[in-house]
């Protein structure tokens, strides 16, 4: 059974930095995609992110390409969303999520953390 936890959330000013990070557990994850997405209240989940476990491929959604980066750690089995310049639109909960194909659809991912909230205050 695949168990996803986040954390390094928590309140930062418009601008600031955040690093969420991902710990992943229960299977190998070289062959899966792993993701991330957010939700903001009375929203629909977002995609914000996903790489490739085995290459290292990376993906954006438009919204936070410059300002986030998604990497990971094969050994710690860990993947990481750095989020730099941020803006309150950012405020969200964020989730990892597992996927066996690239996507940004938050159907593909068969897998999710618990969340960690993020919130910018302007």
């Amino acid at each position: 059974q695949v168990t996803l936890v986040e954390s390094g959330g928590g309140v930062v000013q418009a601008g600031g930095s955040l690093r969420l990070s991902c710990a992943a557990s229960g299977r190998t994850f070289s062959s899966y995609i792993m993701g991330w997405f957010r939700q903001a209240p009375g929203k629909e989940r977002e995609f914000v992110a996903h790489i490739t476990w085995s290459s290292g491929f990376t993906y954006y959604a438009n919204s936070v390409k410059g300002r986030f980066t998604i990497s990971r750690d094969n050994a710690e089995n860990k993947v990481y969303l750095q989020m730099s310049d941020l803006k309150p639109e950012d405020t969200a909960v964020y989730f990892c999520a597992v996927a066996r194909y690239p996507s940004y659809s938050a159907n593909t991912y068969s897998s999710w953390g618990q969340g960690t909230q993020v919130t910018v205050s302007s």
